[in-house]
């Protein structure tokens, strides 16, 4: 097929530059003559009748004939591609030899056992570590010396947590009151409440607004029955401001229920009346009246200083002197912190092993009369054996021992609040970790299955265990 439109297969190697010229054949019809006045790109542009090689279309022209071969003389439009050196018949370029390896030191004995230290914290040269290395093979006594500094190296370079130090806030601080010792300085006994309610304070921070409405479960024991109520993350702080207005009455603030009206003074009766009084589900409004609460009950009782310690805190059906109220407020918002932090997926763990040992202490203080009110109501039946003893003389004891951080051991008397725990009327012994303790106190974990080690009277030891869960409210 000829003509005008042809298409020519051809190779891009054989194809000329544009130049007519090029055919030795100037002038003939269909062939202009380049006389360099337009860009060889501009050959794109031109009419029809040509082809991208600057060939005529027409029946007649050169473009119908034999492809003329490149010119020798004139470098192509568009460069060849380069030739691989495996596609040729020139040889391979041979592969470069590699440099000699360098002698192995010679090194004397003491000089290779005085390099084991160095060794073992990976700070020799190349040389000296093959040297070294060579050296153990045949070296018992250095083999087993750098056995030795490779485990103590070890121990000196163990794996950091991202997870920032949970001592760490305290360990600032006490740097900065070294330097700087406050002109008003907090209590000791309210510490643990400023303390616990800045950590779940940091946590309400980091969660979204959706996850103030996640479920959370309060649970205690209430007749040695195990009981739970369904709230929401708002709805636990709310619980905790209407409770901690109990200690702010006591100190003449405001109470958070304002104009709402309780049916008794009791902690669950205010945290009732104010889940009534809202017209919604509390949001994460709620944080910022409980959080201004807690900074006021810390200031107010730093410029009272340590003697309103005594004042009596009521809680409905007992009362507290306040710096028992306010380890009793630093407990429960702890617990109810990790309740959070479980409904939300937040890692959270225990107070400092010194806070957590006053609360220990605190519930330990308590179980006496837990045990006394215990028996009253028939929860607890006499003991055989127990005895009325006068006040402040010895009777009946169960040593309770605390494992772990915080912990420690107190005599708990059996027969009468009034009575002194004594060594020499142990009769019965219980071991727990202290943070299991705690979740005991706080109606989380059941008596049946809270002590980790129980010796002696069996029965002394389930009335402690039991009025040790009675401790815990909503």
């Amino acid at each position: 097929m000829s003509g005008a439109g042809r298409f020519e297969a051809h190779d891009e190697q054989d194809e000329p530059d544009g130049d007519e010229g090029e055919t030795g054949q100037e002038g003939e019809e269909g062939q202009e003559e380049y006389d360099g006045s337009r860009k060889p790109d501009d050959d794109m542009d031109a009419d029809n009748s040509h082809d991208r090689g600057g060939y005529g279309g027409s029946g007649d022209g050169p473009g119908n004939g034999p492809t003329p071969g490149p010119d020798p003389g004139r470098s192509p439009r568009i460069p060849m591609p380069r030739s691989s050196v495996e596609d040729g018949d020139r040889p391979l370029p041979a592969p470069e030899e590699p440099p000699p390896p360098a002698p192995p030191l010679v090194l004397e004995h003491h000089v290779l056992k005085a390099l084991l230290g160095a060794w073992a914290l990976a700070a020799c040269s190349a040389e000296e570590t093959l040297a070294v290395e060579d050296h153990l093979g045949d070296c018992g006594s250095c083999a087993d010396e750098a056995l030795r500094l490779r485990e103590a190296v070890g121990l000196l370079q163990r794996p950091e947590s991202l997870d920032l130090d949970p001592g760490l806030r305290t360990r600032v601080l006490e740097s900065c009151l070294d330097r700087r010792p406050p002109r008003i300085p907090v209590p000791a006994w309210a510490t643990p409440y400023d303390a616990e309610t800045a950590r779940l304070d940091a946590l309400l921070q980091d969660i979204g607004d959706a996850e103030w409405h996640r479920p959370v479960r309060l649970r205690w024991f209430e007749a040695d029955e195990a009981t739970s109520r369904r709230t929401t993350v708002a709805g636990v702080i709310a619980h905790l401001l209407t409770v901690d207005g109990l200690v702010a009455i006591a100190l003449g603030l405001d109470d958070p229920l304002g104009e709402v009206t309780a049916e008794a003074p009791t902690p669950t009766a205010r945290t009732e009346a104010y889940w009534r009084a809202s017209h919604f589900p509390p949001t994460r409004s709620v944080r910022v009246p409980w959080r201004e609460q807690s900074h006021d009950l810390v200031r107010t009782v730093s410029f009272t200083g340590g003697g309103a310690g005594r004042l009596a805190v009521p809680y409905g059906v007992f009362e507290l002197p306040l710096h028992d109220a306010m380890l009793d407020r630093a407990f429960e918002c702890w617990v109810h912190a990790e309740d959070i932090a479980d409904a939300v997926d937040y890692p959270y763990g225990p107070p400092s092993p010194r806070h957590l040992n006053r609360m220990i202490d605190l519930a330990a203080r308590m179980l006496p009369t837990a045990l006394a009110v215990r028996r009253r109501t028939g929860l607890a039946s006499p003991a055989h054996g127990r005895h009325l003893v006068p006040a402040g003389e010895p009777g009946r004891t169960l040593r309770l021992e605390i494992e772990g951080h915080g912990g420690g051991e107190w005599l708990i008397p059996l027969d009468s609040p009034a009575a002194i725990g004594s060594a020499d009327h142990e009769i019965a012994h219980v071991a727990l970790d202290g943070v299991e303790f705690c979740r005991l106190a706080a109606g989380h974990v059941s008596p049946t299955e809270a002590a980790a080690g129980q010796l002696g009277d069996r029965e002394a030891i389930r009335d402690v265990l039991f009025a040790a869960a009675s401790l815990s409210r909503m």
